[in-house]
């Protein structure tokens, strides 16, 4: 069986992420700074340099604020995909509420690129059961917020059928007619699933125990999911007080070493987009 790497981009900026929320109220993102364009050119910069396109998951709110940054993320020929428009956890909206959510930065999205995007992802991965067919009757053909662990506090959860095609990876399901579930990786770790998709994980690993983790669900799965934030290559962004210690930990440990460990995953391993990952699987 083959393996793909399939590389995406959370796109959201600093003050939006939940961990800082105590302190970063919604109101106050108009007057927060802008930092995203810059971090993720930044980002566009290293995969120009390693040849590799990838997945980026847009919210809403930011398109409507750098529509020029859309734009140029789809003219180098990324995917564009879905994050929702204002950043809100799933299972704490109402199904109109989530429903008005996607439509408005679809459409957002749609007007920059002139292509309906085909893939959501969750914000902070808090998908339910209950949007899964709210996302397939609003054309989406993939899904990629399921992340299969018990120990973060913020993550939704969804019923998946685990009878796996032959040509089908581990990793990825059909779950509502055409619908597919591309789910983040975990390691299985003395029986416990570890999250192994990237982000803080990623960030706080060293790297060469990272990548041995990579290696091994390629190996027993024949696919690997890839998430990171432009935030996550900031060392320089602003720091929140009042926050909790554990959130504080969460968002700012290795900042610093971000940016370089994404070049060394970049040179050891091939990454594609998710679309051309299912493309690959015969499933689009």
């Amino acid at each position: 069986m083959k393996s793909y790497c399939m590389l995406s981009f959370d796109i959201e900026d600093w003050f939006q992420v939940e961990n800082l929320k105590d302190a970063i109220q919604r109101k106050d993102w108009i007057k927060a700074e802008l930092r995203v364009v810059n971090n993720t050119e930044k980002i566009l910069r290293i995969l120009d340099e390693y040849d590799t396109k990838a997945t980026f998951f847009i919210l809403g709110w930011i398109a409507e604020k750098a529509p020029q940054l859309v734009y140029k993320i789809h003219q180098k020929g990324h995917e564009i995909a879905c994050h929702g428009y204002g950043h809100e956890l799933i299972y704490l909206m109402e199904k109109k509420e989530f429903m008005k959510d996607i439509k408005k930065s679809k459409r957002i999205l749609k007007d920059i690129t002139g292509e309906e995007p085909i893939g959501y992802r969750a914000p902070n991965f808090s998908i339910t059961d209950w949007a899964i067919e709210i996302l397939r009757e609003e054309g989406f053909k993939y899904d990629s917020s399921y992340f299969p662990v018990k120990l973060h506090d913020r993550y939704g959860n969804i019923n998946i059928d685990y009878e796996y095609k032959e040509n089908n990876s581990q990793l990825i399901q059909k779950i509502e007619h055409d619908l597919y579930e591309v789910q983040i990786p975990t390691l299985n770790i003395f029986n416990m699933k570890i999250p192994w998709g990237g982000g803080g994980y990623f960030r706080i690993l060293p790297y060469w125990i990272y990548k041995k983790g990579i290696e091994k669900i390629l190996k027993d799965k024949g696919c690997f999911v890839f998430y990171l934030h432009p935030w996550e290559i900031d060392p320089q962004q602003p720091k929140v007080k009042g926050i909790k210690l554990s959130y504080k930990i969460r968002h700012y440990s290795g900042l610093n070493k971000a940016e370089y460990k994404i070049k060394k995953l970049l040179k050891d391993f091939k990454f594609i987009s998710i679309k051309e990952g299912l493309g690959k699987l015969n499933l689009l």
